[in-house]
């Protein structure tokens, strides 16, 4: 379905955001002739520089970075042409009205009509700057043409700054413009998690208390802060990753069906999601969420450096860089589900997956079987890499008496012949094109997540009691995470890059 006519401004064009992966995502969107014909893109950025130069840097990052294999330099530059570039202090409101003067001649050149769409890939202190002065302008009126803001993450430090950030876009913009994006929802397996839930007769009626014994969810990566180390040291793995990735996800996993398929419905029952998690209290925090760092170590003959000895990282710094949590959601479908959690850097393998531990059958009848013993049926629902499903169960091994193994019944998106599985980018960019913030973060949203959080950080600050456990760079984080699992039998699951692989030899 292709969008309207109009304007894709991006602020920060010059930046690495841009070049990697929303210019890209467009020519994606180009090659299936999903771009209207009035179209053109406005970079903006301090950069001086030409449109020509501008559209040979972003060729480049075309030629790396586009999921299309296939890119023929004619194709390459018929898409350039649709880029524009203007360079100006975004920090200075008075040399605004040079840019709009620059986007109306755009706009009269091109026949947009007055539909422009602002893409926000800056540092998080712009996010309230820009939108005040294109208020200021009169770029936000609807009057003539729809006017959409696309905000990156991080939405806010903490609760008080997601406050604060959201009263400052919503003085300038409705809530209907604003499209606060997280390109986890963009994820084609992450979508499929509601049809798994809510077409299928053999899950939907089990997805709730009296069948599921627990959820888990992780998000590892086998890399470490690299180049980030200044900016990661004043966030760390809870605010980038746990506070909006992870919490999404739950919120997924554990939403009633919505009355309808679209944007309010859906993001109404993640609200509500978000609004029942138990809240943690300060003084809790030590039972229920672990944090650790991770130290030097050798990987495969290779010596890796310990967090603190990475670039513009503090060398006594408490940041951490993994974290395991258990909660509950308190409501009429969860009550009493414990939910865990977890997401690291430099741990084995990068893998994002989802785990549905159903309860044990209640009369075991083949529990003299040592393979059998404690296992339970499984969903993994991966959402990267690998991306697919895997349902385990258990099955009679041939021969005499009943010895029982446990099998996999898997998909892979891989074996879809001839199906293209689009970017996030690509995905959420075609969206807000399309007015459909259905995949998009709303306000409530954001600000009930940092509630659940925010404890959680206060305590950390305020308590240097509370530890920060050390962990190998390259191991599945400190063994102490084990310990949130307060029932014999049960653990975290230790995935391999390859989905149908764990516990055993596999690839990392």
């Amino acid at each position: 379905m292709k969008s309207e006519k109009h304007i894709l401004v991006i602020f920060g064009a010059s930046g690495d955001l841009a070049w990697r992966k929303l210019v890209p995502a467009l020519f994606d969107l180009y090659v299936q002739k999903l771009l209207p014909a009035q179209f053109a893109v406005l970079g903006v950025g301090r950069s001086a520089l030409s449109n020509d130069e501008f559209r040979q840097k972003m060729a480049i990052g075309v030629e790396q970075f586009a999921s299309f294999k296939h890119k023929p330099r004619e194709t390459v530059d018929e898409f350039v042409k649709y880029l524009n570039y203007y360079a100006f202090d975004t920090m200075n409101g008075a040399e605004y009205a040079g840019f709009k003067q620059a986007i109306t001649l755009l706009d009269a050149q091109v026949g947009t009509g007055g539909n422009y769409i602002y893409y926000l890939a800056t540092p998080p202190s712009m996010y309230s700057i820009i939108p005040k002065f294109l208020n200021e302008q009169g770029l936000h009126d609807e009057t003539h043409g729809f006017k959409r803001l696309i905000v990156e993450k991080p939405f806010g430090y903490d609760l008080a700054t997601a406050k604060k950030l959201n009263a400052a876009l919503l003085g300038q913009f409705e809530e209907e413009q604003i499209y606060r994006i997280d390109h986890y929802l963009g994820k084609e397996t992450v979508q499929n998690l509601l049809v798994t839930r809510f077409s299928n007769t053999i899950f939907e009626p089990l997805w709730n208390r009296n069948y599921i014994h627990h959820v888990e969810i992780t998000s590892s990566e086998d890399i470490g802060v690299g180049n980030r180390g200044g900016y990661y040291d004043g966030s760390g793995a809870l605010r980038d990753m746990v506070q909006n990735h992870l919490l999404l996800l739950v919120g997924l996993v554990g939403m009633e069906p919505p009355a309808v398929m679209g944007s309010t419905s859906l993001r109404n029952e993640i609200v509500k999601v978000f609004q029942s998690f138990r809240p943690i209290r300060q003084e809790e925090v030590e039972k229920y969420v672990i944090r650790g760092q991770y130290t030097p170590s050798v990987i495969r003959g290779k010596q890796q450096k310990g967090y603190r000895q990475e670039n513009g990282v503090a060398s006594e710094s408490r940041t951490e860089t993994y974290v395991a949590m258990k909660f509950f959601i308190d409501n009429w479908r969860w009550a009493g589900v414990p939910f865990y959690i977890r997401t690291g850097k430099m741990l084995p393998t990068r893998v994002t997956e989802i785990v549905i531990h159903f309860k044990p059958t209640p009369h075991h009848l083949f529990a003299g079987n040592a393979t059998v013993a404690g296992s339970h049926n499984k969903l993994v629902i991966r959402i990267q890499p690998d991306e697919g499903l895997l349902f385990k169960f258990g099955m009679k091994e041939p021969g005499g008496g009943f010895k029982v193994q446990e099998v996999n019944m898997n998909f892979h998106y891989t074996e879809l012949r001839d199906t293209y599985l689009p970017s996030a980018y690509e995905r959420l960019l075609l969206d807000c094109m399309l007015g459909d913030s259905t995949l998009y973060h709303r306000g409530d949203a954001v600000e009930a997540a940092w509630a659940f959080v925010d404890p959680i950080l206060k305590a950390w600050k305020e308590n240097p009691e509370i530890p920060v456990h050390g962990y190998p760079a390259g191991t599945w984080g400190p063994d102490v995470a084990d310990n949130l699992f307060d029932e014999p039998g049960f653990s975290w699951r230790y995935p391999c890059r390859n989905l149908v692989d764990d516990g055993n030899y596999c690839e990392l």
